[in-house]
């Protein structure tokens, strides 16, 4: 089981930015690959703080997390090789993303990823999905066409001379405390530590071209209006020997025609004839997977609620189903024959026909108050 984020940052759930910031800050300083050579421990320690800032420094991410735990980023490899947010960082990713943390890229005397080459990292793709509340309850695999850029054919590199193919140049900065050295990314290669050398002529000046590619997307059951997905390495192609960026799935949710939502559960509203309601009957429900039939009893009121166990949308933590909650709605004619109206005249005074509520009959107010409870 992965470990929690805010136990990693050794941080509660009320950290501010600047808090959770300086908190990966400590953390990655201890288990910097420079500081801790060889030591594998160190290193898993390293990646698992970064893939908790990713996510916790970002205030949708962390919502996200905050509500469905690392369930709301996975669920698939996504044909992408890797999976949704929190899929497992590489340190490529990590010096690319949050070289900023470390003063450009280095801390204090640490070079960013041991002083080698760093692999930049393709810009991200983004893309909205249209998913049905059927498609939502049983989760889908959709195959969706990416324009993405690659790198042509015939395009090749020489060696950036401004950093020597090491991708980051290296200042020292005389101070109070004595000389402090610190590396920012190549101003002419871009972090790559390569720069084009020839190209086709239908590349751009990076040596890209743009293609489509159908992309597979395995979307978890549960998801909701507004998160997002990540499947890896299937945005734009880096220069050189870089590695692609990710594409970033937006899930929005095609509202249903008689089903409405409300987290795992679903509401479907009734309308049954007076003489249903007084007789009793048996009535057909649209769930998400198909009708349900349900049996109502003689007499039953108006704004009553049958709540069916298990008929609404699976939890994305795998905490089980949500509810359908059956809302019954008597309908009063709004016109009648002369039959029909002597009929409800003859019994304006019946007592079959006086309302008299139960004491067990809940006000509207406490079915409102059960409903969300």
């Amino acid at each position: 089981m992965k470990k929690d984020f805010y136990e990693i940052l050794g941080i509660t759930k009320s950290a501010n930015e600047a808090e959770i910031k300086k908190a990966y800050r400590k953390k990655a300083i201890e288990f910097h690959p420079d500081k801790n050579p060889g030591d594998a421990a160190a290193e898993e320690k390293f990646k698992e703080a970064a893939e908790a800032y990713e996510v916790l420094s970002d205030a949708q991410k962390k919502a996200q997390y905050d509500r469905f735990g690392h369930q709301a980023f996975e669920g698939g490899n996504g044909g992408g090789g890797g999976g949704f947010h929190g899929g497992g960082m590489n340190m490529d990713d990590i010096f690319s993303q949050f070289g900023d943390i470390f003063g450009g890229g280095g801390f204090g005397g640490f070079g960013g990823g041991g002083g080698g080459q760093r692999r930049t990292k393709g810009s991200n793709l983004r893309i909205k999905v249209k998913l049905t509340l059927e498609e939502i309850a049983n989760g889908v695999e959709k195959k969706v066409k990416v324009k993405r850029k690659i790198q042509a054919q015939g395009v090749s590199y020489k060696t950036c001379s401004t950093c020597n193919g090491q991708g980051q140049v290296m200042r020292v900065t005389n101070t109070i405390l004595g000389r402090m050295q610190s590396a920012s990314t190549c101003p002419t290669c871009g972090g790559s530590g390569q720069i084009i050398e020839k190209k086709p002529a239908n590349a751009d000046a990076q040596g890209m071209i743009l293609e489509d590619e159908t992309v597979s997307i395995k979307i978890p059951a549960g998801v909701v209006d507004g998160m997002q997905l990540k499947v890896s390495n299937k945005g734009n192609d880096a220069p050189g020997n870089g590695i692609p960026g990710d594409l970033i799935v937006a899930i929005e949710e095609i509202e249903h025609e008689f089903l409405k939502r409300e987290g795992e559960n679903l509401h479907y509203d009734l309308y049954i004839s007076f003489a249903e309601a007084v007789l009793g009957v048996s009535k057909d429900i649209e769930a998400v997977n198909g009708k349900v039939r349900i049996k109502l009893e003689e007499g039953i009121q108006s704004g009553k609620i049958l709540r069916l166990k298990g008929k609404g949308i699976p939890s994305i933590n795998s905490y089980g189903n949500g509810d359908l909650l059956v809302h019954v709605n008597v309908w009063t004619p709004k016109t009648l024959n002369k039959e029909q109206k002597q009929f409800f005249e003859s019994n304006l005074s019946n007592e079959n026909f006086v309302p008299s509520p139960e004491k067990s009959e809940k006000s509207f107010f406490e079915k409102v108050k059960d409903m969300f409870s």
